[in-house]
């Protein structure tokens, strides 16, 4: 992956007449003029929209949060001082409508588990299609997109491949396009460290680790991710660009474990598992349970790296917050009973 190198980020989006003027070419309305209409977000009710529909409604950004479960959005961004459209992102009318009279547009929404009626390429892929031509339609010429690392049109991996279409579909549009290639993210409403958290309540003494727990990962907060996505929204120059994003510190998935199992005051044996081994057992509950904490698909994921060598962190002026125990304390609340619950698709 190529490295990174880009302007100075002003994360309080100054329009300065320096900053301006560098961007005037590029730009056809002056950053002050796009400010002054919304910002869509998709996935607005997810985790990362819900922190950045924060981040930008406390910078003075005009939001207009776009979630397909309005009783979420109302747990989530009742709070916030932002306008709410409920719809699907496959739906060309809704994002037709969504999109009308917005400024630019960040594209969040996306699945990591397929169910019946949604599958990747209809959410990640066709979707993105769909919010580029709303956008292209309603006069938007700024998009930002949230990719992923490890994104690419040609992995075998169909996760990461419907991801990889998504993102040349942005990058090779006509908008003007950000891409954000984040390894995992995770928070308060992540489902990657809480699904962790929910196995330790369910696994009694023995905790088992696909390939050994050997995959790397270069796991971000979820508030490093909503201010890059503040800052990059307040820097036209960042158009045409690629931020790989990651932590401050590569970490094994045995690693990852056992700061969880600190952080959720929990005991464990980590028993390394082929992933071969575990695939039956995971198919099994992919076909009997509502909400299967992980898939045939994913359990593969567990076993490759996914870290960020050319880290773009650093070009936002961002020291990371650490994947320490003490950061991860919002894990305590997990019972056995949350958790088995959690698998039959109740909250």
């Amino acid at each position: 992956m190529a490295g990174v190198s880009g302007p100075e980020f002003f994360i309080d989006d100054s329009d300065s007449d320096a900053a301006a003027g560098a961007a005037v070419a590029e730009q056809p309305l002056p950053l002050r003029e796009s400010r002054n209409r919304p910002v869509l977000v998709t996935g607005a009710a997810g985790m990362v929209g819900t922190h950045l529909c924060s981040e930008l409604v406390k910078s003075g950004w005009r939001v207009r949060a776009l979630v397909r479960d309005s009783g979420k959005a109302v747990t989530r961004l009742g709070h916030l001082d932002l306008e709410t459209r409920v719809g699907d992102i496959r739906d060309s009318d809704t994002m037709r409508s969504a999109a009308e009279g917005c400024g630019s547009v960040i594209h969040l929404a996306a699945i990591a588990i397929e169910k019946a009626g949604e599958s990747y390429e209809s959410t990640n892929a066709d979707a993105t299609a769909i919010v580029i031509e709303a956008a292209t339609a309603a006069g938007i010429d700024r998009i930002i997109h949230m990719s992923q690392n490890g994104a690419d049109s040609e992995s075998p991996h169909p996760f990461l491949r419907s991801k990889g279409i998504a993102q040349d579909r942005v990058t090779s549009s006509a908008l003007r396009w950000t891409v954000l290639r984040p390894s995992v993210i995770f928070g308060p409403e992540d489902e990657f460290v809480n699904v962790l958290g929910r196995l330790v309540r369910l696994s009694p003494v023995v905790f088992p680790l696909p390939g050994g727990g050997t995959a790397r990962f270069q796991p971000i907060s979820v508030y490093d991710v909503a201010k890059v996505l503040r800052a990059v929204l307040g820097n036209p120059a960042t158009s045409e660009r690629i931020y790989p994003l990651g932590g401050s510190t590569p970490l094994t998935l045995r690693q990852m474990t056992e700061r969880i199992l600190i952080a959720m005051h929990a005991s464990r044996i980590l028993v390394s598992v082929p992933v071969k081994a575990l695939r039956p057992v995971v198919g099994i509950t992919q076909a009997v349970l509502p909400r299967p904490p992980v898939t045939t698909g994913l359990l593969d994921l567990l076993d490759i790296d996914n870290v960020v060598p050319d880290n773009a962190i650093s070009e936002f002026h961002i020291e990371p917050v650490p994947f320490a125990p003490e950061e991860l304390l919002y894990l305590r609340k997990i019972t056995f009973g949350s958790a088995l619950k959690s698998l039959c698709g109740k909250s």
